[in-house]
């Protein structure tokens, strides 16, 4: 049994690693701009992707995961020509190994942590230090970023700790690849509650929002973006400058983001 378990979750990996391949070589045959983006930016940076290619300009192709992946692949010597990270520390790894273009770093935009629930067992309460968030999970999960390495994990865990409740609820904790794996977590079920970005919650229709964490029980959400070196093409900075632009910043607003 546990020889089969194991096989599925091989045959799992190898899928999951070839999705996420699949933009590098649809971006190498277009020869296209490839964007390497944190996951919790997906739907706003689609619709941005389809604002830029009405301008006249090819739409880029976008990957997305957790910036701690992307930062790692970009190393690794992935194609990829523009990076947006959802903290400093990533894109701070990457620029460490001279591996973006300096003077196209740009911290743009800002976000909110909040706890989720499926949408068919809603809770109700208020984050403060030592608030009960142990026995709202009643015996279930709580689905994170894995706060050793995701951004929305790291977030997490800095406000739990800060509200005295992290030693209460560590070993409750479902530690996911990015904040789109915790999200789903909660939305199917597996976990009691999640604890994920506002923007990924508004865009859900099966989590509700329980509460909202205090902005000083975490560091600030920073999102930079960058060139990366030895792919900065005249196409990934128009993209780039884009994406900083007053369009994109209408439709990170619509999303939720707080543009700074």
């Amino acid at each position: 049994m546990q020889q089969a378990s194991r096989f599925r979750t091989f045959i799992i990996s190898l899928f999951a690693a070839a999705l996420a391949f699949a933009p590098l070589a649809r971006a190498a045959d277009a020869d296209q701009t490839l964007v390497f983006a944190a996951s919790s930016l997906t739907d706003a940076l689609n619709e941005i992707g389809e604002a830029y290619a009405k301008s006249g300009k090819p739409k880029p192709v976008f990957s997305y995961a957790a910036s701690s992946a992307l930062a790692k692949q970009i190393e690794n010597g992935a194609p990829a020509h523009v990076f947006i990270s959802a903290d400093e520390q990533w894109m701070d790894y990457v620029a460490e190994k001279k591996m973006i273009v300096a003077d196209t770093r740009a911290s743009f935009l800002g976000n909110t942590l909040v706890l989720v629930t499926p949408m068919d067992k809603p809770i109700k309460t208020t984050i403060a230090p030592g608030f009960p968030l142990l026995k709202l999970l009643n015996g279930g999960k709580l689905a994170m970023g894995d706060p050793d390495s995701v951004p929305v994990g790291k977030y997490g865990k800095a406000a739990l700790e800060n509200l005295k409740v992290w030693s209460d609820v560590e070993a409750s904790v479902v530690r996911a690849d990015n904040v789109r794996a915790a999200l789903n977590f909660v939305e199917r079920g597996e976990a009691a509650a999640g604890i994920v970005y506002a923007t990924d919650a508004a865009v859900s229709k099966k989590v509700a929002v329980a509460a909202t964490f205090p902005e000083s029980s975490y560091p600030p959400v920073s999102y930079p973006i960058a060139v990366v070196a030895g792919h900065d093409t005249p196409d990934a900075k128009a993209f780039h400058d884009f994406v900083l632009g007053v369009q994109a910043k209408a439709i990170f607003v619509k999303y939720g983001f707080k543009p700074k």
